[in-house]
């Protein structure tokens, strides 16, 4: 035994720690790994598709344990975490780093990663050689893309080659300026997009079905146009910003459900928690600990005796 080890077991005490609280999944089976053919099943049966947004190894290991049935890595990533003005920012190296440190997070859920904007503009062999290295080299199940509505060959060509298509449609990060709304009001709750162009949405959603979309992510849908689309087409149809029970789920950022943001401490939004006012308290806490020069907290498992 070193003098280091000797003396920190008869010079120190331990502190008496209340057991960690054993935490259950809202879901019957949360080890059963999730397909596509299951989400299409859920569809069918009525049982709602739970998606969330996560850029972090950690936000997806909590959100895979919970048993959410998508893990979609998105590329407001560029916004919420490294202060960027728009999703547009962001680059495809980026995004798989931050794929990659979510698939390996996530052992049951599907893990979806976004387009950045570029590929899918440059063509159908961009957008194909895009998919292949978002499944090769960062272990995506999907790949998401933006406005794929105008990109049907691009669709067809991947989802040929063998990778699932999470298509995205409505007043989305990159195709807001279409409908004449900048992205920060398209990324408000209330943004919807307008009913008059249901028949519109319908039809596009049709196309990226024929085209072979898995599944669809549409945004800001409202409850008329959301609605006709889900009954139109036989794949799922979820959505985040402007959706509700009219979709077959729904998806949202994990840290907008927690209320991770420092917009949060001086927000009155309810969502399911407000970590921010926490992690503000703890931090609070610990600066005045240091301040005051007493032990941090969780810096050692042992304590001097008095």
């Amino acid at each position: 035994m070193s003098k280091f080890t000797f003396g920190m077991s008869i010079g120190l005490k331990r502190r008496n720690l209340p057991p960690a609280r054993k935490r259950r999944s809202p879901v019957e089976s949360p080890n059963a790994t999730i397909t596509i053919p299951a989400l299409q099943q859920m569809k069918h049966d009525g049982r709602k598709i739970v998606g969330v947004v996560a850029w972090d190894f950690q936000i997806a290991q909590i959100v895979d344990r919970v048993g959410v049935d998508i893990v979609s890595v998105g590329d407001t990533v560029g916004i919420n975490l490294w202060g960027h003005s728009t999703p547009l920012e962001i680059t495809m190296d980026e995004m798989l780093v931050v794929c990659k440190a979510v698939r390996r997070g996530v052992r049951r859920a599907l893990v979806s990663c976004d387009f950045p904007f570029g590929p899918l503009q440059e063509g159908t062999d961009a957008a194909l050689r895009a998919a292949i290295l978002m499944v090769k080299e960062a272990g995506a199940d999907m790949v998401k893309l933006d406005g794929a509505a105008q990109f049907p060959d691009a669709v067809r060509a991947i989802s040929r080659a063998g990778i699932p298509v999470f298509a995205q449609l409505g007043i989305t990060p990159q195709t807001a300026l279409q409908y004449g709304i900048p992205y920060s009001a398209a990324s408000k709750p209330g943004a919807q997009v307008p009913a008059d162009l249901t028949t519109k949405l319908v039809e596009e959603a049709k196309l990226l079905e024929a085209a072979g979309a898995s599944l669809l992510d549409f945004t800001n849908s409202g409850p008329i146009a959301g609605a006709a689309v889900a009954a139109a087409v036989s794949i799922p149809v979820i959505g985040g910003f402007g959706g509700g029970p009219w979709l077959d789920g729904r998806m949202r950022m994990a840290h907008a459900a927690v209320g991770y943001a420092a917009s949060n401490l001086d927000s009155h939004i309810e969502n399911y928690a407000n970590v921010a006012n926490i992690v503000f308290d703890a931090m609070a806490a610990y600066v005045e600990d240091v301040r005051a020069g007493r032990q941090i907290k969780g810096a050692a498992p042992a304590e001097a005796t008095p």
